[in-house]
């Protein structure tokens, strides 16, 4: 049995700031060994993300207690049976536990894998076990099969992916969730090509990251769009050819910086207003991609004609469209080549107990990516 420090929410729709109505409550649990299949993880950094926000807000409802974070990497501690893992370790954690052997696994997208899907929305292990037990002796929930906000963690081995030892934690963590979203947005999902025109609206970590793939695979125009200066800033830093700042004339801004609208946009806000106007920016024949999570109850209202006499293609992307044991390794080789700087996303430092402050700067746009270290 592992003790472990672990930020736990207990209840979702406190308002912010944060820092004041704590909905995040840092707590010593109890931890299960690992079961068959699984692994008990020393966490070395977490980032702080916009899903996490949306179960802190309500907007995504989960089974609560929870153990929050899904974005990790730590150094695996004691490995369960059946698995490919050796202590000492070190792994980067995905947010899906892909299972290998459901029709979407096997078709290649382990992103839409479906026992994995049912586990994260029971909030459990792939197995259907949860392992952390508090003092009152209730069983916290698990949450997306990680539970990073924790100095230890029980996961699934189908959500973890080996890594180099010397690649430092802090940057280990953001390609489990930002740069796979992000970079696999890009790549995948929007497959950008060389001499595309690019838009992106939205620079969080996610944003940022789809901004410096579509870099990467050659983009030619490269639209980045926030409402947050010091963001429009950094996108600039990082190879925006142009920035626009959201507001009531961001389409017309658009189109006429990619000449009539760009070939591939990706939304990763999450705003069902602004993935419209994503969708408003693309050209005809072009790709609107959308990665963020908006209201379940949000409608989204398009002009339906242009889909046909337009060619045009509305697409989901989940985890990027990445498998993570091929994708974690390339990108990463891609961090270390230079061509994906994905350290630049990495916007402040905290710890444990500061994590409620954290979450304030995320709600306000402050932060680009924070990382929790251990």
């Amino acid at each position: 049995m592992t003790t472990t420090r672990a930020a736990v929410l207990v209840e979702s729709g406190r308002p912010a700031p944060y820092a004041d109505s704590r909905p995040l409550e840092v707590t010593e649990l109890r931890l299960d060994p690992p079961g068959p299949g699984e692994l008990l993880v020393r966490v070395g950094a977490a980032g702080l993300c916009h899903s996490d926000l949306s179960v802190i807000n309500g907007s995504r409802l989960r089974p609560l207690p929870m153990a929050l974070g899904h974005e990790a990497a730590g150094e695996v501690v004691e490995a369960g049976e059946g698995t490919d893992f050796a202590p000492g370790d070190r792994v980067v954690l995905a947010f899906v536990p892909a299972c290998g052997h459901c029709e979407r696994c096997v078709d290649g997208r382990p992103a839409l894998c479906g026992p994995g899907a049912q586990a994260n929305g029971a909030g459990t292990l792939l197995s259907g076990a949860r392992r952390f037990t508090a003092p009152d002796g209730t069983r916290p929930h698990h949450h997306l099969g990680v539970s990073a906000f924790s100095e230890y963690t029980v996961v699934s081995a189908r959500s973890a992916v080996k890594v180099d030892g010397d690649l430092p934690h802090e940057i280990a963590a953001l390609f489990g969730c930002a740069v796979l979203t992000g970079a696999g947005a890009a790549l995948y999902s929007a497959r950008v090509t060389p001499g595309d025109s690019v838009a992106v609206f939205g620079l969080g970590g996610v944003g940022l990251a789809a901004l410096l793939a579509a870099r990467a695979a050659g983009a030619s125009t490269l639209v980045a769009v926030d409402v947050v200066d010091h963001k429009l800033d950094l996108a600039r830093r990082l190879g925006a050819t142009a920035v626009v700042k959201g507001g009531p004339d961001t389409v017309e801004q658009v189109r006429d910086l990619t000449r009539g609208g760009a070939e591939k946009v990706i939304d990763t806000t999450g705003v069902v207003r602004v993935l419209e106007q994503s969708y408003a920016a693309t050209r005809a024949g072009g790709t609107t991609v959308t990665v963020g999570l908006p209201d379940p109850g949000a409608p989204l209202t398009l002009p339906a004609l242009s889909l046909v006499a337009e060619e045009r293609t509305l697409r989901g992307s989940y985890l990027g469209s990445c498998v993570p044991r091929r994708d974690v390794p390339r990108f990463v080789g891609m961090y270390r080549s230079g061509t994906l700087p994905v350290d630049a996303l990495l916007s402040h430092r905290l710890t444990l107990d500061e994590i409620n402050a954290g979450f304030d700067r995320l709600h306000t746009g402050e932060a680009v990516r924070q990382v929790v270290t251990f």
